[in-house]
């Protein structure tokens, strides 16, 4: 049977987790989808047999990556910290995956926009675990400092925890670019010697919100701080995200891989089931972020490599790359817009609520350090405003490559050299070059392309259109 996938209107639910199953194998299992009973229909007849077993084997290896984290974290045994942190890094990517197949079937029994939000906010759980770690540890660390008259911590290491929160936000944002989306074309083009990647135009709205929320950022990197009222402002681009999706058309959810073997369990049981996953897997993340994360600062000052640059690169790896695997993945089914779809909108989630809920949880630490404050701004740095204006940049030129809706090989090809380029030379001058190039670029695009500009500003109004009415072109 040919397995089938979600529609563009059911996928554009940030990352939605129905793509993650279909990471459960490279071949042809069992494919069902649900009536409006919430039975499950077009099941194939063997599921009991080596499809059956293959999809509870898949959860059964997602589970077993997560299962050292809980053993490790009450004492049952210990390692050396490089193998600890490993470790801890698979618990999360295990779980990750649980989460996501968990919220697949979760679609059955609640309602399309509940389903939606309830998505949206698992899917975002593993890569925001440890940046949320460090953004705690930096508003108690710094409160901490204010109350003993101390120096700043950043001042005194610039590797504070801080620094290493935004480290971690702007690796994940430009890891979504510069290597998941330039690398979904490529593989599509050569799979099948097509040229680029055409999105629907239903994804204009996300177009939209990406642009708005990365305006937003580059006013943080004026201000030189997140505060509250960024949170305010990006946390309701994220809800008015949300509320786009659950207003489209739905259709009931198509199922791949292991959520058709959960799904075909009696009803009961079926919900027992998602149930374990889901507090299974989101007990392993909160079990493994905070010593991962730690994990990775220790093997930095260790080896004597910045551990800056193992929590921007190697952190986001263990959320980032079961998105990847799954849009490359898509791909290779003739299904390239669904996979890049997917990339883009984890990108808005990123520029929403990840980096809205960052000020929100440093305040708060702040604030029940003894700072003396509770809505203390998380101040950047010489180097966080860099970094955030990097990453600022990178994505305006990435909305306006994508203003048609159409990413060719050659941009691609130019995102992923531009990304690559960066990681040899760390220095300021080289950040502020790149920066300089992405938004000339961006300009470019803009002022000597009428289409670019019609593509970013159709985008823009249809994310502050009521959800439902017809689209503004």
């Amino acid at each position: 049977m040919q397995p089938s996938c979600s529609p563009d209107a059911r996928a554009r639910s940030t990352r939605s987790a129905s793509t993650a199953a279909m990471l459960a194998r490279a071949g042809d299992d069992g494919v069902g989808s649900a009536d409006p009973s919430g039975n499950v229909r077009a099941v194939s007849d063997d599921l009991t047999t080596d499809r059956g077993q293959k999809g509870w084997g898949a959860i059964g290896i997602a589970a077993a990556l997560t299962l050292p984290a809980f053993l490790m974290r009450f004492g049952v045994f210990h390692v050396a910290v490089g193998v600890e942190t490993l470790l801890f890094g698979l618990g999360i990517l295990g779980a990750a995956f649980l989460l996501a197949w968990g919220a697949e079937v979760a679609q059955l029994d609640i309602s399309q926009g509940l389903a939606i939000a309830f998505l949206a906010f698992i899917a975002v759980l593993p890569e925001y675990a440890v940046d949320l770690v460090f953004a705690w540890k930096a508003g108690a660390a710094d409160a901490a400092a204010a109350a003993g008259g101390m120096p700043d911590p950043c001042v005194l290491s610039e590797d504070c925890s801080r620094q290493l929160a935004i480290a971690n936000m702007t690796g994940a944002n430009r890891l979504l670019i510069g290597i998941g989306w330039a690398v979904v074309v490529l593989v599509w083009w050569w799979r099948t010697r097509q040229k680029g990647i055409s999105l629907p135009e239903s994804r204009r709205t996300d177009l939209g919100f990406l642009f708005l929320g990365t305006a937003w950022a580059v006013t943080i990197v004026i201000r030189q701080q997140a505060n509250l009222l960024d949170m305010v402002v990006l946390v309701t681009l994220f809800g008015l995200y949300v509320w786009h999706a659950a207003a489209e058309e739905q259709e009931h959810p198509e199922l791949v891989g292991p959520p058709v073997v959960i799904a075909a369990l009696p009803v009961a049981k079926r919900r027992a089931v998602t149930i374990g996953l889901f507090v299974f897997a989101a007990l392993g993340i909160l079990i493994a972020a905070e010593p991962f994360a730690e994990g990775l600062v220790h093997i930095g000052e260790e080896f004597g490599i910045s551990p800056f640059l193992l929590v921007q690169w190697l952190a986001p790896l263990a959320s980032e790359a079961p998105e990847m695997i799954i849009a490359i993945l898509f791909v290779l089914r003739a299904k390239p817009a669904q996979g890049l779809g997917a990339l883009v909108s984890s990108k808005v989630n990123q520029w929403t609520l990840l980096v809205g809920t960052l000020p929100l949880f440093y305040a708060i630490s702040y604030g029940a350090g003894g700072g003396g404050s509770w809505t203390h701004p998380l101040h950047l740095g010489g180097r966080q405003v860099e970094e955030v204006l990097l990453t600022a940049a990178q994505s305006l030129f990435a909305a306006a490559v994508l203003a048609n809706l159409t990413i060719s090989r050659g941009e691609a090809i130019m995102l992923l050299v531009l990304f690559s380029a960066q990681l040899g030379f760390p220095q300021t001058e080289v950040r502020y070059g790149f920066s300089a190039v992405y938004l000339l670029m961006f300009g470019f695009l803009v002022i000597k392309n009428p289409a670019t500009r019609r593509g970013l500003v159709a985008g823009v109004k249809r994310a502050l259109t009521k959800p439902g009415r017809a689209s503004i072109e």
